[in-house]
């Protein structure tokens, strides 16, 4: 009976193990403060690469980064054979969604030490992290607070052109804006033109909305929110 009840635990061992193999776990991201300690210990062996677009990458990147947008399966293999697979690899874009595709690639491509910057480049900036910039601070806390007066609720939607959940989540305040026109005044913050304010306020992730009655914050959600919730939310705070 003994027997009997060990290979039955070691079948649904291995059924659960190779559910997993199959199906894949969530990629363990390191923090900010491991990232860094990492980045430092490689040295000039670091190889960092920015996987967002040349744009992108021309208005704010890490110090040392390069641009690696591939297109295709050809620039891809152009741009791996310019790095050294025995060197580890540092990856971000704005989120982990085009540095999770790549590191995943390089992986398979035979790089053996691959780490993604947590949260990507936005949460690194809301951070107050340095970055090379070529932008500037953008609006102080003053003029944002300044553009926060309002006899109306404000909804200020963090967000950037680069962001794909942004991208989502725009036609929705556009409606919400139109449909709301008499309570709330719609304000439009792209973050990457913003680092000082994003900091200041700490907007770690795009993208946010914020809704202000008076000068106090209210509510504040991130990611793609639903057109009802948001109109939910104005309905009870008016």
């Amino acid at each position: 009976m003994k027997t009997r009840t060990l290979l039955s635990l070691s079948l649904i061992l291995f059924i659960a193990v190779s559910l997993k193999a199959q199906t894949g776990e969530p990629r363990q991201l390191p923090t900010f403060d491991a990232f860094e300690a990492k980045l430092a210990q490689a040295g000039s062996r670091a190889q960092i690469l920015d996987a967002r677009s040349e744009e992108e990458y021309e208005q704010n990147h890490l110090k040392g980064a390069v641009s690696f947008s591939v297109a295709n399966d050809g620039d891809f293999l152009e741009q791996t054979q310019k790095l050294n697979k025995e060197n580890p690899v540092f990856i971000y874009s704005i989120g982990n969604g085009r540095s999770g595709q790549l590191a995943k690639r390089l992986r398979e491509s035979g790089f053996k030490d691959v780490t993604e910057l947590p949260g990507g480049l936005s949460k690194w900036i809301g951070s107050g992290r340095p970055v090379v910039s070529t932008v500037g601070n953008g609006l102080s806390l003053a003029d944002y607070q300044a553009q926060l007066k309002s006899d109306k609720l404000v909804l200020v939607d963090f967000g950037s052109r680069y962001c794909g959940s942004c991208k989502k989540l725009a036609p929705i305040v556009d409606e919400v804006e139109k449909e709301q026109a008499s309570n709330v005044k719609v304000i439009r913050i792209e973050a990457y033109e913003n680092k000082a304010l994003v900091k200041e306020l700490g907007i770690s992730a795009l993208p946010t909305l914020v809704l202000y009655k008076g000068d106090q914050a209210v509510w504040k959600k991130v990611g793609v929110t639903p057109k009802a919730e948001i109109q939910a939310t104005i309905a009870e705070s008016l």
